[in-house]
């Protein structure tokens, strides 16, 4: 074991201990090295511990779902500010659309009518619709940030409804198998750890009931085990490592489902809300993407990590635990990624010459000055790009790409101002003299809005 894993299990061994979890199991992906995992503790029921044991992942489901949705989105099944009424056929709610639904932004109440985290007793698909005329709208619209199982599931039925099959069957087909996830399951199977709730006063560990969601299975339903995890994690932060044909989803679409929607406490940004995936943002512009799970007898935490210096591809980690109250060990999947990076960053690639920037370009090269500021361009890896000369070094540049039949005219494709135009305009000699940039004036010296050059005097 190399010194970094050796620490990454000591940190796994310490929230077992602490947070007193009968059965921890911890893992680590990235494109770079060998797989990493850790299991500490007793599964029960004369279950051995190891890389094959399962675990409930509760609402870790829903990323699955989310990505179901976004599937039917790119085929043209539906559109995301499509209500969820044109779809399905409810008695209400209807004009819920399916964004606000993936955000939890639609106000509909979090769990389907009835006490159903008392009976235990959750309704069929049948039973879920019908019900919908019972179930209140909590919030306006887009008001804010409410967590909904309900509305989970709703999309859960969407996606069945859409593809002609169960949720259960869309997902092994269209997500678990391409991405070859063959220990994730709705059903615990053999080598399921058992839930427990740990007596805050004791050391007693009671084992909690087996629940089955039935229509609220979208949500919260699935089993799985911690190296299964850390791939998935690995996927919803860089599907194009882990999916590299774009089988499951095309990198684009995850871009679009990571961009944050809402944060989900108003005062304290400390995680956001995108299309079905929770943000975690770390110091030095890295984020952390994916979900949390609870179930009765089981914790669960699942992300990958973007940006950063260090982060090598495809970086994914997942901790599963079999008690519902050790709240310390959602922390651990965002320390083990950090650690994993701060002892052992992704290898450094040598730089390398590359070929000219076009003739045509070669001109706009260098300083120019926008809005009073100061910024680059560039040309780098076939693309030209731009950033602010005080940019620090960790911000991503502006990246603009030709727009066909429009000599001169780019359009921006990432970075600031996304989206935008940037035009060129060339002196008769041929020479670019100034530019716009989301209608803004460039130009090679610092100009006021009213046209006064600070070189000229004028």
């Amino acid at each position: 074991m190399t010194a970094s894993n050796d620490r990454l299990a000591r940190l796994v061994r310490q929230v077992q201990a602490r947070a007193r979890v009968p059965a921890v199991a911890a893992a680590l992906h990235r494109a770079d090295r060998p797989a990493w995992s850790c299991t500490v503790g007793d599964p029960g029921d004369g279950v051995g511990l190891g890389p094959a044991t399962r675990f409930r992942i509760g609402s870790v489901t829903k990323t699955f779902t989310a990505v179901l949705v976004l599937q039917c989105r790119d085929d043209g099944l539906l559109d995301l500010d499509d209500r969820v009424g044109r779809h399905l056929d409810l008695p209400a709610h209807g004009g819920a659309t399916v964004r606000r639904l993936l955000s939890h932004t639609a106000g509909l109440q979090r769990e389907p009518f009835g006490d159903v985290w008392d009976t235990l007793r959750t309704p069929d698909v049948a039973g879920l619709v019908a019900d919908l005329a019972r179930a209140e709208r909590v919030l306006p619209p887009a008001r804010r940030f409410h967590y909904s199982n309900l509305g989970l599931a709703v999309l859960g039925e969407l996606v069945a409804r859409l593809r002609g099959g169960t949720w259960d069957e869309v997902l092994a087909e269209r997500v678990l198998t391409p991405l070859g996830l063959t220990a994730t399951g709705p059903q615990p199977g053999p080598t399921a750890a058992t839930g427990y709730l740990v007596d805050a006063y004791s050391d007693e560990a009671h084992p909690e009931p087996p629940t089955d969601l039935g229509a609220l299975a979208p949500a919260a339903q699935l089993w799985s085990t911690a190296a299964d995890m850390a791939r998935w994690a690995a996927f919803l932060a860089d599907p194009a490592t882990v999916d590299p044909t774009g089988a499951v989803l095309a990198p684009a679409t995850l871009d679009e489902m990571r961009w944050p929607v809402t944060t989900t406490d108003e005062a304290h940004w400390a995680a956001g809300f995108g299309l079905g995936l929770i943000l975690v943002p770390q110091p030095d512009r890295v984020v952390h993407v994916g979900h949390d799970g609870a179930m009765p007898g089981f914790l669960a935490g699942v992300y990958g990590r973007r940006g950063g210096d260090g982060t090598p591809a495809a970086m994914g980690c997942a901790v599963l635990g079999s008690s519902g109250t050790a709240a310390e060990l959602l922390d651990l999947p965002h320390r083990l990624l950090a650690a994993a990076v701060e002892d052992d960053p992704a290898d450094v690639e040598p730089w390398r010459p590359g070929p000219p920037a076009p003739p045509h370009l070669r001109g706009l090269l260098g300083r120019w000055w926008g809005e009073g500021f100061e910024y680059v361009f560039s040309w780098h890896d076939g693309t030209l790009r731009a950033r602010g000369a005080d940019d620090p070094a960790g911000k991503p540049p502006a990246v603009f790409e030709p727009v066909p039949q429009r000599p001169d005219v780019f359009r921006t494709v990432s970075g600031r101002e996304v989206g935008e135009l940037l035009r060129l305009t060339r002196d008769e000699r041929g020479a670019v003299v100034r530019m716009h940039w989301a209608t803004y004036r460039f130009t090679r010296g610092q100009e006021a809005f009213d046209r006064y050059d600070f070189r000229a005097g004028d």
